[in-house]
């Protein structure tokens, strides 16, 4: 057996055996809100449910292990005590993703991952509208683990209401788990879905995607491109130079001829194949 020692491990090094070791881990898609009114919405993978009376569910906004510096989410349960508790599935998860991305506080992820925002019933911060289940949340306590980089803070919340997707549903009422098809954390850039197996996802560390919220119309509001794809395209913080995009087409001179309709069909293809860049050069084509 390798043998760790906690405290003679280098954070990061700790980090990814924590996270290697212990999945898969299920997602707190948390969207909570600033003392101005300000909307903030980021994942957490430390978290899970522990108790039915009351329900109660924890998850952990861990300091930077780069800078030691706090979430928003922290931030701001700690000025608006309040939570929305999103549950994830596999067709919002390349959204997800994107909302991870470090944008300056204030910056809404509602708006930058392109999902929706859904009013709340009992508290202020909305809920994401793509979500299978939806849990509003009152934080009771902030337990902070340490004030070091890389630690925790328990954000122990009560769940006030939860709001469930009829589509989830099986015929006798309960949440049927194939239907739900969530996803999950495992380590480094994988995840698990529960329906299929292991698949990767890049993280957007270092990378400030420019955002769905920056795609063009026709690409935003397409008919064929999928949420996935969109936040696969909104996670590039640059688009292929205009020499790339003419050499593409000098190579692939059919693309040109395409419907608009067939040019998405075809980008979606690339996406299918994480070749993110030539997926963006057939959509330059048709702009």
């Amino acid at each position: 057996m390798k043998t760790i020692d906690p405290k003679q491990t280098p954070i990061p090094q700790l980090f990814g055996y924590l996270t290697g070791g212990v999945g898969p881990r299920p997602i707190a898609f948390a969207s909570t809100m600033d003392s101005d009114g300000n909307v903030n919405l980021a994942p957490f993978s430390f978290f899970n449910v522990f108790g039915a009376n009351p329900p109660i569910l924890v998850f952990s906004p861990a300091r930077s292990g780069r800078d030691n510096t706090t979430k928003n989410t922290l931030d701001n349960v700690l000025a608006v005590p309040e939570t929305v508790v999103n549950m994830v599935d596999y067709k919002m998860v390349q959204q997800m993703s994107l909302a991870s991305t470090a944008y300056p506080k204030g910056v809404n992820e509602f708006i930058k991952a392109g999902f929706t925002e859904l009013p709340s019933e009992n508290i202020q911060p909305p809920r994401v509208a793509e979500s299978p289940v939806q849990m509003e949340c009152k934080v009771i306590e902030i337990k902070p683990l340490g004030d070091k980089g890389g630690a925790g803070n328990l954000v122990i919340c009560e769940i006030l209401k939860i709001h469930i997707a009829p589509h989830i549903l099986d015929e006798h009422g309960a949440i049927d788990p194939i239907k739900i098809d969530q996803v999950a954390r495992m380590g480094a850039n994988w995840y698990s879905r529960a329906n299929e197996g292991l698949f990767e996802v890049p993280k957007p560390v270092g990378n400030k995607g420019m955002g769905v919220d920056q795609l063009p119309g026709a690409v935003r509001n397409s008919t064929i491109l999928t949420g996935n794809d969109l936040g696969m395209l909104g996670n590039v913080a640059q688009l292929p130079s205009d020499e790339e995009v003419t050499a593409f087409a000098k190579a692939n001179p059919e693309i040109e001829q395409l419907t608009t309709e067939e040019k998405h069909r075809k980008a979606q293809l690339y996406l299918l194949e994480k070749n993110v860049n030539n997926a963006w050069k057939v959509l330059r084509l048709d702009a």
